[in-house]
């Protein structure tokens, strides 16, 4: 189906916006070839403007539909990772049952009409246990992770090589009409490789060939890869990439991870990015070039079981997302997307097959001007001061610019959006009261997972030694959990006692948590995120832990 907006004339009323999105919500995406240059990707020969939304499947509820409320939000594509520790448990044992189904996930995807973004890795890190490397690896012997290493590299191929060609039978890849029209080999790679010094060279090197040679007949790409070669194409990961620019002037110009809100920690207050800030990210990555945008995430889920990983990651993995933990939409972050997916959805034909203009309207002021053979031109007007709205000229005709805004121009003419000014409504999600619950029968059909793990101070097993241990080689990741315990008996006969001193304990260096009893009663905590020292039985000190 062609883009409809590349009949529309120049000036057009706003009554037909509503009506154009319908057309444009519904297109199915059918499968073609892909390919891309420097302006963007190019599918069954029709060059594509994409939005895209993260979702994890081993993190979503089955039975939730999180891929149709994305849809209806304005997203073009579905992005995810493979969590390789997920899918190989054991060594050559392949699972893909329950929440794991990556097969039944990209056929939801594809059902939808919706495009697929495969981020195989298979290292995702994505505050997942292990990073989503197999525990078993790390007990092969002479294993170096992500380096080049024999071991390592060898699991890595056999298993992208498995996942590849299940793809491949299942017929997902867009060559064969199916939805996937791009996969990921590795994940921020550049942030570590000079540690590994020439051996990261060569690795980042060799995983880019590794992938291209599985013929897997989609691009790939390499996000945070700043020397990635030429046979794959390197990618931004941030809050803002609109600066961002491909190493090679061939490669069009993507966003893999715009991050709407934040994992959270245990402790720490709740990350918070304000629906007006990301819509004026993605409307300035457009605006200076971008032609792949995709949300991480746009429906985070739940860490269930033991996947969260890294320090203290809650169970909940919500990430402040466009759809919340439970699936519902975030308002009014969804459908101020929404409203702004629109937009841009409008000036996609325009955009795509011309050079923007850019012009000063002020010194943090700025037009980017899209005009096509036809003569159909598009605006972006982008307003860069944090504090101070402006009133510009464009045109021969005045706009009023909030600060830390763009308005979009369609027509040239004729403000469709503008990023910092948010019409949806407020949403909260609450507790339901004692009256309101379900029936008995609903809740009787839910079902509750469990797991145990042996944690707290005397636990089970115990054992003595000196030193500090290695927590993945003493737990055999069976928990995350790993205490040092030590114990100080005070007699009565002590001396700073019979001049009526109370004692002190102070501690100077910690793990990430300790706690403090005496007589076998806790008197207090502290994590990582407070000072470490604890003084019993204290009122002061007892009152701060009620709090």
């Amino acid at each position: 189906m062609k883009n409809l907006s590349s009949a529309l004339p120049t000036c057009f009323s706003l009554l037909i916006l509503p009506l154009l999105f319908f057309f444009l919500s519904f297109t199915l995406c059918f499968g073609g070839n892909v390919t891309y240059d420097s302006r963007s990707l190019i599918i069954d020969g029709q060059r594509k403007l994409l939005i895209s939304a993260a979702i994890h499947y081993p993190r979503s509820v089955p039975g939730v539909n999180v891929v149709q409320t994305a849809k209806e939000g304005g997203v073009d594509v579905i992005e995810t990772y493979v969590f390789w520790n997920g899918h190989e448990p054991s060594v050559s044992n392949y699972y893909f049952e329950k929440r794991f189904d990556l097969v039944k996930f990209a056929k939801i995807v594809q059902q939808a009409g919706l495009y697929l973004i495969l981020r195989i890795g298979p290292f995702v890190a994505a505050e997942w246990n292990f990073g989503g490397v197999p525990v078993w690896l790390h007990y092969v012997p002479d294993t170096v992770f992500r380096t080049d290493n024999y071991n390592f590299k060898y699991h890595m191929q056999k298993f992208m090589t498995y996942i590849v060609n299940l793809m491949k039978q299942e017929k997902l890849f867009a060559w064969q009409g199916g939805p996937i029209i791009l996969t990921q080999v590795e994940n921020e790679y550049g942030f570590y490789e000079s540690f590994y010094g020439e051996g990261g060279k060569r690795y980042a090197m060799w995983a880019a060939e590794m992938a291209v040679s599985l013929n897997a007949g989609v691009p790939w790409t390499m996000c945070q890869q700043f020397d990635a070669p030429d046979i794959v194409i390197n990618t931004c990961n941030s809050f803002y990439c609109d600066q961002f620019k491909p190493i090679f002037p061939d490669k069009p110009k993507i966003w893999t991870e715009n991050w709407p809100g934040w994992f959270q920690t245990f402790g720490a207050p709740n990350p918070h990015r304000p629906p007006e800030d990301i819509a004026f990210s993605v409307a300035r990555f457009f605006q200076k070039g971008g032609s792949v945008q995709n949300y991480y995430m746009y429906h985070g889920g739940t860490n269930f079981g033991r996947t969260s990983g890294g320090p203290f990651i809650t169970t909940s993995y919500d990430y402040e997302a466009p759809i919340d933990e439970y699936g519902l939409p975030r308002l009014p972050k969804w459908a101020h997307l929404r409203e702004l997916h629109r937009a841009i959805k409008l000036c996609e034909h325009t955009m795509l097959n011309s050079n923007p203009v850019n012009l000063s309207l002020g010194p943090s002021q700025e037009a980017d001007v899209f005009a096509d053979a036809s003569g159909a031109g598009v605006a972006f007007l982008a307003n860069t001061d944090e504090k101070n709205e402006k009133i510009v000229e464009f045109r021969n005709m005045s706009y009023h610019l909030p600060a830390w805004s763009v308005s979009i121009l369609p027509d040239c003419k004729n403000v469709v959006f503008n990023t910092a000014k948010v019409s949806s409504q407020t949403s909260v999600v609450e507790m339901v009261p004692e009256d309101m619950r379900p029936s008995d029968k609903v809740l009787k059909a839910l079902k509750w997972e469990s797991f145990v793990e042996n944690a707290g101070i005397w636990g089970n097993p115990d054992f003595v030694k000196k030193g500090f241990v290695d927590h993945i080689n003493t737990t055999q990741d069976t928990t995350d959990y790993l205490w040092y315990t030590t114990s100080i008996n005070v007699s009565e006969r002590e001396e700073f006692l019979k001049k009526g001193s109370r004692p002190i304990l102070l501690i100077e260096s910690k793990g990430h948590a300790l706690h403090a009893f005496v007589n076998q009663k806790l008197q207090d905590f502290v994590g990582s995120w407070r000072l470490v020292a604890a003084q019993p039985i204290k009122e002061e000190r007892k009152r701060k832990l009620k709090h």
